[in-house]
């Protein structure tokens, strides 16, 4: 059924309300609330992978992007009771974060105007214990230029490592390097080796790349950006959307495709998306988990 103010929207084994569907979310492009709630429905398959069991951080934009942002971790009491959720202990507390899990739960979260889904690099059942290490590459201007020679260098210094890697668009300016772990690493000693990582790359190029975390001190070099390695700390979810004109998404992709000339950071949106995401970006071997162990002695051996 469908009225002005709401409308049903079939997802998997469950039905989804769309309030407001004609609300624009994407004053630029016309991009309604019903087109990102369809756009979500349709890249599930490819996205609920890189979903399934993790907490949330949930990026809303209810009067569209124009209009102020809310970062919404803990889950309202008013959020469907079929949706999966995660208590994390904080100080003095908890944090109960949305756990996506199916295409009913990203529907809804559409229709509540999460544009941005950022996920854990852990589980919920094992929270101290990441399974994803992420570079974020920053470039200084949106010079993709930059981002391209900077994955490429620390792509070769990974490859040395014997740490497969991946790269993900990020809708915005750079790119996301990752790394998959077997889990077995708590966060404290992930982030040390990605620091080590991003300050090796720094030094032997310091007149390209930086791991200043002020931007004062960065001048016009690339930032590598390992904060997201921390405990709580969040990164863009893969196939999410950006809000920026466009609708931009942050796009899994192939090493090949880096050298592309019409690769950048906001290459795929929600209109062309679909076809890079069917292509298996990420296949199997890019993302075979690793042990950090063996790779901390190649790092310190070449330090």
């Amino acid at each position: 059924m469908s009225t002005s103010s709401t409308r049903a929207v079939r997802a998997g084994r469950r039905t989804v309300d769309i309030h407001r569907p004609d609300k624009v979310l994407f004053p630029d492009d016309g991009i309604t609330k019903a087109d990102l709630a369809g756009y979500y429905r349709s890249v599930a398959p490819f996205m609920l992978p890189h979903l399934r069991g993790r907490p949330l951080m949930l990026e809303r934009h209810p009067d569209g992007i124009d209009g102020p942002r809310f970062m919404q971790k803990d889950t309202p009491d008013s959020y469907p009771d079929w949706i999966h959720r995660a208590e994390v202990p904080k100080e003095g507390g908890t944090v109960t974060h949305t756990v996506c899990d199916d295409t009913a739960t990203l529907v809804h979260l559409a229709d509540q105007a999460c544009v941005t889904l950022h996920r854990w690099q852990s589980r919920a059942d094992r929270l101290h214990r990441p399974d994803r290490m992420v570079f974020d590459l920053d470039p200084s201007e949106d010079d993709f230029g930059a981002v391209r020679r900077a994955a490429h260098l620390l792509g070769e210094l990974l490859d040395a490592l014997k740490l497969p890697s991946a790269l993900m668009t990020t809708g915005s300016k750079g790119l996301h390097v990752i790394v998959p772990l077997d889990g077995h690493s708590e966060f404290d000693d992930v982030r040390a080796f990605a620091r080590d990582v991003a300050d090796t790359l720094a030094a032997a190029h310091p007149g390209e790349l930086t791991t200043a975390p002020r931007k004062q001190a960065r001048g016009d070099r690339l930032y590598l950006d390992v904060q997201r390695n921390g405990y709580a700390q969040t990164a863009v979810a893969p196939y999410s959307v950006r809000a920026r004109p466009g609708a931009p998404v942050a796009t899994p992709l192939r090493w090949d495709q880096l050298d592309d000339p019409a690769t950048h950071a906001r290459r795929w949106t929600v209109a062309t998306v679909l076809e890079q995401a069917r292509s298996a970006p990420w296949d199997g071997s890019a993302l075979r988990a690793r042990a950090l162990g063996p790779a901390r002695r190649r790092l310190d051996a070449l330090r």
